[in-house]
């Protein structure tokens, strides 16, 4: 009767059974993607670009939120952006060059990367003292200064609305 596998499947109507012919997955699609087949479709030269779309999403998002609360807002609120902001660059900075140094050693060595929580772990101790100090001097807004930290999703919702743009506006037609 063929190579295929057959099931019986009880019917609901009455005491009949059913014969499915069931279907046998020789090969899968996904190993005709080109990620799979060990050739990436983006280049370095992709990265920096997203690099550089993302550091400007932040500075225009830190920019607006900074400009707006100039003339809506307590000093307060306007300090808090800005230290949040300025620390939410440091943090990307120290994150992508901590993970580059990381994973780089490892894809050279051709070992597992070693990743250290202290450095993790202290990257937020320094922004939280930041923080800290700023509040306790009177600075600064806990509020505005998380708000500045968040400038970094900002830019990363800047990114998706543009990705979003583009693939609509200028989607193949098939």
């Amino acid at each position: 009767m063929g190579s295929g596998y057959f099931f019986n499947i009880l019917s609901g109507f009455g005491n009949s059974t059913v014969r499915v012919r069931a279907c046998k997955i020789t090969s899968f699609a996904m190993s005709e993607i080109v990620d799979s087949t060990g050739i990436s479709p983006f280049t370095d030269a992709d990265g920096a670009a997203l690099e550089r779309r993302l550091r400007r999403g932040m500075f225009v998002a830190l920019f607006l939120a900074v400009a707006c609360s100039l003339l809506f807002a307590p000093w307060r609120v306007t300090t808090g952006l800005l230290l949040g902001g300025i620390l939410s660059f440091f943090n990307h900075h120290w994150l992508r060059t901590s993970l580059a140094a990381v994973f780089g050693d490892a894809a050279q060595a051709g070992s597992r990367p070693r990743l250290s929580a202290a450095r993790y772990v202290l990257r937020y101790f320094i922004i939280g003292l930041i923080v800290a100090a700023a509040y306790t001097l009177d600075l600064i807004s806990i509020g505005a200064t998380i708000a500045g930290l968040c400038s970094f999703a900002a830019a990363i919702m800047i990114e998706a609305m543009t990705q979003l743009y583009f693939a609509i506006r200028y989607r193949e037609e098939t």
